[in-house]
């Protein structure tokens, strides 16, 4: 690795936009979980898909890493360079290119966050529904495959993306995918670089499949004796076919932990929060539908509101949840981990987390995207105390252990990262392996965000 020239390289068109200094190496060395502080050799902000492809060419010349950065909120460590290197920042790639108003799609440039995009969608009567929570850039959702708090009707970043434009390790650039909704030409590209965590390319443009804003919205909140009522509710409610926008989970901590931090008065017992889009008569009668059902496993204070105000009070205080819970023991940090599993397991999944916990003095109330069987626990440690990180790792490894006993998986939509890489081959066998060639073929010289997702190489 010949670092000093790859970086006298790069400063010959990047200028001021190649930086060395200490508060920029240490912003975009640092993690919301965990991780230590990890900061790069250089940090290059591009403006355009042809810098982006010189930045890429010349660190191959000189096999210096590349790791790509959106808004740095992944939670695996997938966007710190472990291995040194030069960050590359998306955030003045930050153009709304197209949107297509009759076929209902958008082209975007990575630095796009979702919430930037639903902005310019306001007056088309179309939206971009994948709501991770943090206002995350659009590149780098694509990157982690991230869903959130809408897949359950919407689905995640892997249904709604059509294509991208790609800059490869070689520096090449390649598109993927067609604005087309549907093709039956070749290998699937676009799907296999969506998920991809930066380890096979940069992102440079996404192709995204836009929604029709629903007429009417209405969220609901419901309080419930256990956290097995609360999930076979939602069961009963996907089986009935009731078409819900979001369904969320809070268990009696992560409720204890948001009433302080948003001045709430919820009961402290598991609750649903819940929308429903649609026409203003057929979100009355999801609500009163999911009310009955609810109603049938003991659940109360069942509200729901069609204000804009109250909808997002309530989604705010769902989107802080995390915050809240790092509030709950100040001077902690928190291993944010996730596992998805059956639906017809996640009460039991849950029940036995939570027990574990419970036996093994961790700290680590759980929410979770329950109507397609994904939840997150956020186990506090207290920042420097190396024995309660050894038992909260041990206990998100049992978390994994149990997901994949029940037919489940490792992580539902927090990506792989450096966090995750120990449980792949537990996971997919010999198809990690595979995943190792895969990445050899296409970065033979390990460049691209080394040392994530695949097997270490020899």
């Amino acid at each position: 690795m010949d670092m000093q020239t790859a970086l006298a390289d790069l400063s010959s068109f990047l200028g001021q936009r190649l930086s060395r200094s200490k508060s920029d190496l240490d912003l975009h060395g640092a993690s919301e979980s965990y991780f230590p502080l990890s900061p790069p050799d250089a940090v290059a902000w591009p403006e355009s898909t042809e810098e982006v492809a010189r930045i890429v060419a010349a660190c191959a010349r000189h096999r210096v890493p590349v790791v790509g950065w959106g808004t740095g909120t992944s939670l695996e460590g997938q966007a710190q360079a472990f291995s040194g290197g030069v960050v590359v920042d998306f955030s003045r790639m930050n153009r709304v290119l197209e949107v297509a108003q009759a076929d209902m799609v958008a082209r975007v440039q990575p630095g796009v966050t979702r919430e930037a995009l639903n902005e310019e969608l306001r007056a088309t009567g179309l939206m971009f529904p994948v709501d991770p929570g943090a206002n995350a850039s659009l590149g780098g959702m694509a990157s982690t495959r991230a869903s959130g708090t809408t897949a359950v009707r919407y689905g995640t970043m892997r249904d709604n993306v059509l294509g991208l434009e790609v800059v490869t390790a070689r520096g090449e650039v390649i598109r993927t995918g067609t604005a087309a909704r549907k093709s039956a030409a070749g290998y699937d590209l676009t799907a296999l670089f969506v998920g991809s965590e930066g380890t096979l390319g940069l992102i440079t443009e996404l192709t995204l499949r836009l929604h029709g804003q629903p007429e009417a919205i209405s969220a609901a909140v419901c309080a419930f004796e256990s956290v097995a009522g609360a999930v076979q509710t939602v069961i009963d409610t996907i089986q009935c076919g009731i078409p819900m926008a979001r369904i969320e989970l809070l268990d009696e901590d992560s409720v204890r932990a948001v009433n302080a931090y948003a001045k709430m008065n919820l009961p402290e017992k598991p609750h649903l929060l819940l929308e429903f889009h649609g026409s203003a008569a057929g979100v009355a009668e999801q609500a009163e539908a999911f009310g009955a059902i609810a109603a049938d496993h003991h659940g109360s204070g069942f509200d729901w509101a069609t204000r804009p105000e109250a909808r997002r009070a309530l989604w705010t205080m769902r989107h802080n949840a995390y915050y809240a819970v790092l509030a709950s023991r100040p001077g902690a940090r928190a291993i944010v981990t996730d596992i998805c599993v059956p639906i017809s397991r996640l009460a039991e999944a849950i029940e036995e987390t939570r027990a574990d916990l419970a036996q093994s003095g961790v700290h680590g109330p759980i929410l979770g995207h329950v109507g397609d069987g994904n939840f997150h626990a956020s186990l506090l440690v207290r920042d420097g105390d190396a024995e309660e990180l050894s038992r909260a790792k041990a206990a998100a490894e049992r978390m994994v252990e149990r997901s994949l006993a029940m037919g489940g998986t490792a992580t539902g939509e927090h990506g792989i990262g450096v966090g995750k890489l120990g449980y792949m081959a537990r996971e997919h066998g010999p198809g990690w392996a595979m995943m190792g060639t895969i990445k050899a073929a296409l970065d033979p010289d390990n460049i691209m965000n080394p040392g994530k997702m695949v097997p270490p190489r020899n």
